[in-house]
């Protein structure tokens, strides 16, 4: 029973977020802008499907996504803790499937395929989209990476941050300044809605099975790193492409 119940409630819960939503924008198309609902038909038809596919999305996660991450942090925690004495480089499979989790899901994050593309247009092919959602995989994964190490290791997450965007400023001086707001940007679009999930499965199983480690004060945090390193990862991808264009134009 709880199986045919559960989605019900899960969908109730759903519109109660959502409905409010909806309500203020009709309320200030009629009351402020006062106009007519265009496509009123179309407007409830998109609302339900978007309801009952965000109410999907949401059983889902907690169906499958949350508990394979817990699993395979369990797991790849108990393979390290078996050769006897426990140190942070017995954790290697943990950090290796860290970054491979990153770099995945991130390459596959539609909110950063939308913005990649988007980008591409608007810069008139100067900036590559495959070449954008690399180096924002590819910073996701680093930072992963790290999360993972500080959270076998027990570091303060105050200090990876404040060193990361130590690291930002500073290339935000010298980056050029196209890719500078964009940059920026690719740090929220990667905690989205297929990053999100898995990694902060992955924190939370990873702290609670390292000895010593809470759920609650270690297990969060990884996504701060998926935000933080996309951003250094785009900036020096931009530097390095603007140090080759100059190099050539030299030889030239």
């Amino acid at each position: 029973m709880k199986i045919l119940f559960d989605p019900l409630i899960l969908l109730m819960a759903t519109a109660k977020d959502v409905l409010p939503v909806l309500g203020f924008l009709v309320l200030f198309q009629i009351l402020v802008l006062k106009r007519p609902i265009p496509r009123l038909g179309r407007i409830i038809f998109g609302f339900v499907a978007a309801l009952i596919g965000m109410t999907c999305f949401l059983g889902g996660l907690d169906l499958a996504i949350f508990p394979v991450g817990r699993a395979m942090a369990l797991q790849l925690a108990e393979g390290a803790q078996d050769g006897g004495k426990v140190t942070w480089i017995a954790y290697g499979w943990v950090y290796l499937f860290a970054f491979l989790v990153g770099f995945s899901t991130t390459i596959a994050e539609p909110s950063l395929i939308a913005v990649a593309h988007k980008a591409q247009e608007a810069s008139r092919k100067a900036i590559s989209s495959w070449g954008l959602r690399i180096a924002v995989a590819i910073g996701v994964a680093i930072g992963i990476t790290l999360g993972t190490f500080r959270i076998v290791t027990g570091t303060p997450l105050y200090l990876y941050i404040m060193a990361g965007y130590v690291v930002v400023v500073i290339q935000t001086v010298f980056a050029p300044r196209m890719i500078i707001p964009l940059a920026y940007d690719s740090g929220g679009v990667t905690t989205s809605t297929v990053t999100v999930p898995l990694v902060a499965a992955l924190g939370l199983g990873l702290a609670s099975n390292v000895p010593g480690r809470s759920p609650i004060m270690d297990g969060f945090g990884l996504i701060a790193f998926a935000s933080v390193f996309p951003i250094i990862s785009v900036l020096g991808y931009a530097q390095l492409v603007h140090l080759i264009v100059r190099r050539r134009n030299r030889k030239t």
